[in-house]
Formats: C-alpha cells, structure tokens, sequence
C-alpha cells in the first residue's frame, strides 16, 4: 500500500513525524510532501496567485512552499504521478481538530483535497491538555494507538466522497478509554473574541484568541468523546447540500 502523508503544521512539525511512524506500520512505501512553513488555519484554501515551490529534502520527502491542498495536489499529480498513493494521511496536527475545527483546518482540508482526488484520506490531530504538564510525549495517544485505528478504518472501508477525521485525546497513551464513532459538535461562539494590543510605537493590532469556558458538549460528539478521554472517530462528507433547507426553499421558489 502506498501511502501520501502531509500536514498544515510545516515539513519538520513533531506530529509529521509521528504520522510517518503510524504510517510506517500499516506500510514500507510512506511519501511526505508538506508544507515548507506553518499553514495552521488554512483551510481548503489553494494557491493560485503564487507559484509552488517544491523542495526535495530527503527520500520520499518534500517540501512545498504552499497550503497543505497544494501539497495534496502537488503529491498526487506530480511527485506520484506515475503511481497514485492508496491512502492519504493527514496530521497529526498540534491540537485537537473537532466541533467546527473542521471548517478552519489546514489538516482536515488535506483529507478532502485527497478525497476529492478520488483517493481513501483521514485526518489526525492530537489534543493537548495544558494541565498534564506530567506527560512527556504529548503525541504519546497518537504514537500508540494511530495505527491500529487507521487499520481499522481501512478494513472497513469509505463511501464516495468521504472521510474520516480523527481526534486523539490528550493524555497517555494508557490513560485512553476506548474509542467512539462521533458526530461532529458545535462550541459557543461567544468563546472566539478580538484581543487588542498596540506595538512598540503605539500601533494597534489585533489577535484572534479563543476564550476559555465551560461548556456541555453534545451527547454523542467529537468534543464529549475527547473530554472522555477517548478516540474520536468522524465520518465526514464533501456534499454540504442541506436536505431540509432544500426542500424549503423548493417549495419557497416553485
């Protein structure tokens, strides 16, 4: 099985290199063409003003000076263009992926470039609890665990346009509960705010910060499966049609 991996956290991130060693158990052809720089908050954006610049270092690794989608497209249809990849793999990103992470997420967005290339893909993140400053490997649930559940959503198999974003919680890899098939959550807005600070001359400028407070997570979620210390395993879509609203605004234009 060949196996593409990428990231949005740059080429030299910890979690690509935890990504390469799950992927160096299900496979011995493993390729990595990844962002050259941090793309965090990229979305499914791609690059059409700027070229890509493609940076080979090291066997079976690339660099690319462009989005974690510019590495998708740039691995399948030039790096392995003689023999597509059977699976993508993206992550693990620094940081859980969850509720609507989603929407924001240079990882996930890896995922969907490969799905919309017709190729099997799957993101991976990794929670961090900030409290657990006891845990020495923070990617330690990834490390142990990534493997055995990537298997297991192979063997099982994707739909058309599908994939599957998975969350790891952030605690040792002993301390994980289990594993849950989850639907993707929803936060409270009020928790993203605008932080203003001014620069050494008295020039404003402006952070996006997400606030801290508690919240009850949605039975059966992404979020409620991570504050249970378990493996959060969702399966998403390409096709954001709402059925419902179609069928009101049919009924609304006929």
């Amino acid at each position: 099985m060949r196996i593409l991996i990428t990231n949005d956290d740059g080429v030299h991130a910890e979690g690509l290199e935890t990504l390469e060693q799950i992927a160096r158990e299900l496979s011995d052809d493993v390729w990595i063409v990844a962002p050259e720089a941090d793309q965090s908050g990229a979305s499914h954006s791609i690059s059409l003003s700027d070229p890509l610049r493609l940076r080979e270092i090291g066997e079976k690794r690339f660099a690319v000076r462009g989005t974690p989608s510019d590495c998708v497209i740039m691995g399948v249809r030039h790096v392995l263009k003689e023999k597509r990849p059977d699976l993508i793999l993206s992550g693990v990103n620094r940081g859980q992926n969850v509720a609507e992470d989603v929407t924001y997420s240079g990882t996930v967005a890896g995922a969907i470039e490969g799905t919309l290339l017709g190729i099997p893909s799957i993101a991976l993140s990794q929670n961090f609890d900030r409290k657990r400053e006891d845990l020495e490997d923070m990617f330690d649930a990834a490390r142990a665990h990534g493997a055995e559940v990537v298997g297991k959503i192979v063997k099982a198999g994707f739909g058309p346009d599908r994939l599957v974003n998975v969350n790891f919680p952030g605690c040792a890899a002993g301390e994980v509960t289990g594993v849950s098939v989850t639907r993707q959550g929803q936060r409270n807005q009020e928790l993203l705010k605008i932080e203003g600070r001014a620069d050494g001359r008295g020039n404003p400028y402006f952070w996006i910060v997400f606030g801290r407070a508690d919240f009850q997570p949605g039975e059966g979620t992404d979020l409620e499966a991570i504050r249970k210390r378990r493996i959060s395993v969702t399966p998403l879509k390409i096709d954001l049609t709402d059925e419902r609203l179609f069928d009101g605004l049919k009924a609304a234009f006929a």
